[in-house]
């Protein structure tokens, strides 16, 4: 059994990292990085994040775990079909890899191939079916497999998103489709999440709520106009524009977010975009 399935089971609150993997073949950095996040449950590996190629997110995480190191292998749907989904799926199995994230992806024309074609011949509700499919012993054709995946599927969920009646409406569908926990788009209101989790909690479902470090404030911005389902109040923004280090005024915002879901979730993401240094300050209080 995971790590992190273990935990979350057990009420323990839980800490999770991401790293990307790297845009080439020298893999020794991210391998170092993850080495160094002491305290994490398991660690998020990316999967052509933003819609940027690349090395496979399947053979970072199963250098991590040759490294003794806990990975959630996450999962798009915009790049492959659902044959080479379920193909990658019972690879990450044979490999040892239990914890999955499955989302849906961005779409090409955000990253740095937008030519390509983007594939969303699942969505991430009907890629979470096509799980819970696999781990009952077919295919999605219903062809038996020899060999059944134990996995652990975890998927995202936006708190901030509104109208929030149809966020939740689809977060609803992926608990009835199989979701085994939940991993938050990044969180900047306490009002919100905190509103999200009294509705969500009934369902029993452990959530981690995402907390992004923010580096300044034209970083805010960005994610305002560019991320759905992430807002990052002015408060904040002014509260950035007027530090004298901007990035040190993210540590103390993120900080109060970690703060916040302790009360109310079930553990926490870090998404620190090669600052991990600063987590210890991040979980400190």
């Amino acid at each position: 059994m995971s790590q992190l399935r273990e935990r979350l089971t057990a009420g323990t609150f839980v800490v999770t990292a991401e790293i990307a993997p790297p845009k080439g073949t020298q893999v020794a950095a991210e391998v170092e990085t993850a080495r160094q996040l002491s305290g994490m449950t398991a660690i998020n590996v990316t999967d052509n994040q933003g819609a940027n190629m690349r090395l496979s997110p399947l053979v970072m995480a199963t250098l991590l775990r040759q490294a003794g190191i806990e990975p959630i292998l996450q999962l798009t749907c915009r790049d492959r079909n659902r044959m080479a989904l379920q193909s990658d799926l019972l690879g990450a199995a044979a490999l040892g890899i239990e914890n999955l994230l499955l989302l849906s992806g961005d779409h090409a024309r955000f990253g740095d191939h937008p030519q390509a074609r983007s594939v969303f011949d699942l969505d991430s509700v009907q890629l979470l079916q096509a799980v819970n499919t696999l781990m009952a012993g077919t295919d999605m054709s219903g062809k038996k497999l020899d060999g059944v995946p134990a996995f652990f599927a975890g998927a995202a969920v936006s708190p901030e998103m509104e109208p929030f009646e149809l966020m939740f409406q689809k977060y609803r569908k992926k608990v009835e489709s199989g979701a085994a926990f939940f991993q938050t788009q990044a969180v900047f209101d306490a009002g919100k999440v905190e509103r999200f989790m009294a509705e969500a909690r009934p369902l029993g479902r452990p959530v981690l709520a995402g907390v992004l470090l923010l580096r300044s404030a034209g970083m805010a911005r960005f994610l305002n106009a560019n991320i759905p389902g992430v807002h990052v109040p002015d408060a904040l923004i002014e509260r950035l524009e007027k530090a004298t280090k901007p990035l040190d005024e993210g540590v103390l915002i993120a900080r109060e977010m970690v703060a916040v879901t302790r009360d109310c979730c079930q553990g926490v993401h870090l998404m620190t975009l090669g600052h991990e240094g600063r987590i210890p300050e991040i979980l400190a209080g």
